[in-house]
Parts: structure tokens; C-alpha cells; sequence
């Protein structure tokens, strides 16, 4: 006499399907022992077959007599927390956010003690600094380089924003926006980080005499064509090559609004008379000491970490290939795969 009650049909077949479906080989093993039972197998058969103690399957059945299939379902590894992880991880994000010195501190900096301190602190737990590390990531905190930056504000920053956004707001094919600066190419290696073999550190050969060239690109706002013209001097010239190529690229366009940086060759005296000659255009000065308002930055951080970083150009026509390369390939920005295309 089965020593199992009846399982109806369809309880059978779902428990058939879960066999099949189910990675956990465990759960698989005690769903197959209460099958074997309800055809009529002895326990002793049972374990012998599944390579498990008797008292496995005594246990098993327990469990499926009292919760059914569900009670054979394998626990999670591990045990349970004992902290309140999602609030320690929110009270973490505001530590961070803060200064060591502004709770009476000498650090500048946190450290996973210093934070383990203060948590036990606030919160009367026991956490170790190696479960607050393991807790880090899951907070969406990471260990990177803070950026420097000034304490000055425009005090016209909020006219200058706002003069941005209503360009931006219509931006058109008749009122094409551009994002517009320029940037050094060295010939001498930027160092940048790479994946090599631990204690082998890669080598990058410099070329020792610098060489520079400058590049000055625009970025439309709209459809991220990139354009671009390039010189032997950061001046004014430069500027108004760039200028004269985009006037003769949109011909077609009404006006052409720039929204500049404001390094010297954006106001000086031969930049304002070409302008003052060519009222087409209308440049838009972002605000002092705010770099992110340009997107065209991140073009040229792209450019760097693609080209520029650990480079082995051995001349500056070389690396001016990969350059012109790369504007080629990464038009439209963001979205072009420079990062994947090759030579």
C-alpha cells in the first residue's frame, strides 16, 4: 500500500514539467521521489535510486504531506540577513554624499571602516567594514576620481542657460544648433588605463619630440553630424575656417546658431568682424567654469580614449590618419561605432 496520499493527474503532469524545466537537480531529485512513491516504489528502492538516504525521502515526504509541491522547493543558499539591508543601503548613499569632516572627522575621504563606524553608529548594529564593502555596489556606490572643479558661478548663468534651451527648442533644418570647441592632438602618448597581465606592465613608446595639431569641430545638436576643420595654431583663423565650412555645408540653412566656450578666439576682434560680415550666424556663450554644458566634450573624450590614449604613432601624419578616421566613423554622435570600427 503506497505510503503517500493520491496525487490528482494534473498535479502529477506539473510536477513532470518542473522536473524537466528546473536547474536545481535537488528539486528535481525530491519531485521524482514523491512520483516513484505514488507509483507504488518502497522508500528503500526510492533512495536507492536517487542515491540518497532513507531519511532524505522520510523527510521529503514530510514536507510534501504538509505544503505540497511547493514545500520541495529548494531554499535560497546562505542564510538570512540580519541587518536591514535596503535601509543601510539608502543611509549610505547619504553618508557618501556627505564629508567625513561634517560629522566631526579628520578624514577627507571615506573609508569602508570609517563608514562601518558611523553605521554601527547610527543604527546599533555589529557590521564589519568587509560586509559594508560587499554592500557598496549593491547601493550603487563605486571608487572613481572626483572632479575638480570652481567655486566661482557665472553670474549670468541662468540667461546663458536659458538663451541655450531656447536655441536647442528650435533647432530645425532652416536653424541647425551646433555644440562647438577645439582640441590638441599630441603627438606624445595620453597614458590611459589598459588590460594587461598582472605584475607585466604594458610599455608605451613616446616619439619624445611633441608634435601638436588642433582640431575644431561642431556637433549638431539635432542629428549629431559632426564637423570638423583642422590647423598647425589654436587662433582665430582656426575659427573661422570652421565657420566659413559650415556656411558652405548648410547652405541651405536660414541661420546658424553655435554654442561656444569662452576661450579667446570665440570674442576676438577678427572673430567679431567675420561675424559682423556674415550676420547668418549667432554664437550663444555657455556659462564660465561649465564644461558639461557643451556636448562636443564628450566627442573629444571619445576621440582620446579611442585614438590619442597608449597610441604607437611613430609620426604626426599617422596619428593624423587615425584622427580623421575616427571623425569619419563616429558621425553621428553619440551612436556611430568608432569604438568598433576598423582601420
Amino acid at each position: 500500500m503506497p505510503i503517500i496520499a493520491p496525487i490528482p493527474r494534473t498535479e502529477r503532469r506539473l510536477m513532470q514539467k518542473t522536473i524537466h524545466k528546473t536547474r536545481d537537480k535537488n528539486h528535481a531529485r525530491r519531485l521524482t521521489a514523491m512520483l516513484m512513491l505514488h507509483r507504488g516504489s518502497r522508500v528503500t528502492d526510492v533512495a536507492r535510486t536517487l542515491c540518497c538516504a532513507r531519511s532524505s525521502v522520510g523527510r521529503w515526504l514530510n514536507w510534501f504531506t504538509l505544503y505540497g509541491a511547493e514545500g520541495l522547493i529548494s531554499l535560497r543558499p546562505g542564510r538570512e540577513r540580519r541587518w536591514p539591508f535596503e535601509q543601510i543601503c539608502a543611509l549610505l548613499v547619504q553618508l557618501v554624499s556627505r564629508s567625513p569632516g561634517d560629522f566631526g572627522y579628520q578624514r577627507s575621504r571615506w573609508s569602508t571602516e570609517l563608514l562601518a563606524i558611523k553605521i554601527n553608529e547610527i543604527t546599533g548594529c555589529q557590521l564589519h567594514p568587509g560586509t559594508i564593502r560587499r554592500w557598496l555596489p549593491s547601493a550603487g556606490l563605486v571608487w572613481r576620481r572626483a572632479a575638480p572643479t570652481l567655486h566661482i558661478r557665472d553670474p549670468h548663468k541662468d540667461e546663458k542657460m536659458a538663451a541655450i534651451r531656447k536655441a536647442l527648442d528650435k533647432c530645425s533644418i532652416e536653424h541647425p544648433v551646433f555644440y562647438e570647441d577645439e582640441v590638441d592632438i599630441h603627438l606624445n602618448p595620453k597614458i590611459g588605463a589598459d588590460w594587461q597581465v598582472r605584475g607585466q606592465q604594458k610599455r608605451v613608446v613616446t616619439p619624445g619630440q611633441n608634435e601638436k595639431y588642433y582640431l575644431a569641430g561642431a556637433l549638431h545638436s539635432g542629428t549629431g553630424k559632426v564637423s570638423y576643420v583642422g590647423g598647425s595654431s589654436k587662433a582665430s583663423s582656426l575659427f573661422i575656417s570652421l565657420l566659413k565650412h559650415l556656411k558652405a555645408t548648410y547652405r541651405r540653412a536660414k541661420t546658424i546658431t553655435l554654442i561656444v566656450d569662452n576661450y579667446i578666439i570665440h570674442k576676438s576682434e577678427k572673430t567679431r568682424n567675420w561675424l559682423k560680415e556674415n550676420p547668418k550666424f549667432n554664437v550663444i556663450y555657455q556659462p564660465v567654469y561649465s564644461p558639461w554644458v557643451n556636448h562636443v566634450e564628450r566627442l573629444w573624450q571619445a576621440l582620446h580614449d579611442t585614438i590619442t590614449r597608449n597610441h604607437q604613432c611613430r609620426s604626426m601624419w599617422q596619428l593624423l590618419k587615425k584622427v580623421r578616421h575616427f571623425m569619419e566613423t563616429a558621425s553621428p554622435f553619440p551612436g556611430g561605432k568608432h569604438g568598433l570600427a576598423k582601420v
